[in-house]
């Protein structure tokens, strides 16, 4: 089969288009013909070698982390799906490699596709909905009424998380730029802060629940607009210690993850607010408790841009400039 391969960390010079054995299929694998699969931030930072210390690949490695398509085979013990299904996932992360004409698939990783989407619409959200997912629901436990803030709310994360937290029955704040405040309010945001006009810090307070994609100051910042109790959660902050007990880190990691989010979480200690980061799980059985709310039109998919499965390399180009106006970048895949 063909797939894009990462075969030296350290940027786009390391990816390849190649030809490789088709996957394995284990007794409880789903073997899935690719139609679609989202192209992510996290996926530059897994061929840039970020994670290598904590997620040790072997290379050669297929890219990939969200996908679409048809079941085209089972395991022998596999009782949740059958040939033919259409389905969607983000594979777990021990099993990455969507950029690729077929992945053997856990079938607790997997979910039916919402009869609602296409399968490029589908594609765009397996990652990006269990994040949020995990973010708002597992981690912050948001309930009706309470006060959220998503960061970079037209985003590909963003876009979801907004109408989750609404669906949740969230009063919802984003930032985004200008040109993006259309879009956000389109989505559920109740309050909208452009980030080139205004700073967030200065005209949201007591805030029940902060999302940060960004990082950096803007955690900063943002642990400042919670209320007492309440929790910024991060998938670009720095990782702190609970994260490196649930991947079971060595003591040495341990201490140097501990060591990086020290500052962040002592200044959260000392508003009397909550830090978690968050380094999200594939989880079938949560994609399939957010296909209602799809269905039902209450999430919506935000595509950006689609790219040919062979322009792969250009597409995460085009992720890694920025030049995402909103939501996803997708890769369709021709017919086998």
């Amino acid at each position: 089969m063909r797939a894009f391969l990462v075969e030296k960390y350290g940027g786009a010079a390391g990816v390849r288009a190649a030809d490789v054995p088709d996957p394995r299929v284990g007794a409880e694998d789903v073997l899935v013909e690719i139609q679609a699969a989202g192209v992510n931030p996290l996926d530059l930072r897994i061929r840039n070698g970020d994670f290598k210390a904590f997620l040790p690949y072997r290379l050669p490695l297929v890219l990939g982390n969200d996908l679409a398509g048809t079941v085209v085979r089972v395991g022998p013990s596999v009782t949740r799906f059958a040939v033919g299904d259409e389905v969607y996932a983000r594979p777990g992360k021990d099993r990455i490699g969507t950029f690729a004409e077929l992945l053997a698939v856990h079938q607790d990783d997997l979910a039916p596709k919402p009869a609602t989407l296409t399968m490029t619409e589908a594609a765009s959200l397996p990652l990006v909905a269990l994040t949020a997912w995990q973010a708002l629901v597992e981690r912050a436990g948001v309930r009706p009424g309470q006060k959220v803030l998503v960061h970079a709310g037209a985003g590909g994360l963003g876009s979801i998380a907004v109408q989750l937290a609404k669906a949740l029955g969230a009063h919802v704040a984003t930032t985004v730029s200008t040109a993006k405040t259309g879009l956000a309010r389109d989505l559920g945001a109740d309050v909208v802060v452009d980030h080139r006009t205004q700073d967030f810090e200065e005209v949201l307070d007591g805030y029940d629940v902060v999302l940060d994609s960004l990082g950096g100051e803007n955690l900063a910042k943002s642990l400042r607009v919670l209320r007492p109790g309440g929790i910024a959660v991060s998938v670009a902050g720095p990782p702190d210690p609970a994260f490196a007990r649930e991947l079971g880190l060595n003591p040495v990691l341990r201490l140097v993850m501990t060591a990086l989010s020290f500052t962040t979480r002592r200044n959260a200690e000392r508003r009397g607010v909550r830090y978690s980061f968050l380094f999200m799980k594939a989880d079938g059985d949560q994609l399939r408790r957010l296909t209602p709310l799809i269905d039902a039109g209450r999430i919506r998919p935000v595509v950006d841009r689609v790219f040919p499965f062979d322009e792969a390399l250009r597409a995460m180009e085009y992720v890694e400039q920025g030049r995402t106006k909103a939501g996803k970048v997708v890769l369709t895949m021709p017919p086998r």
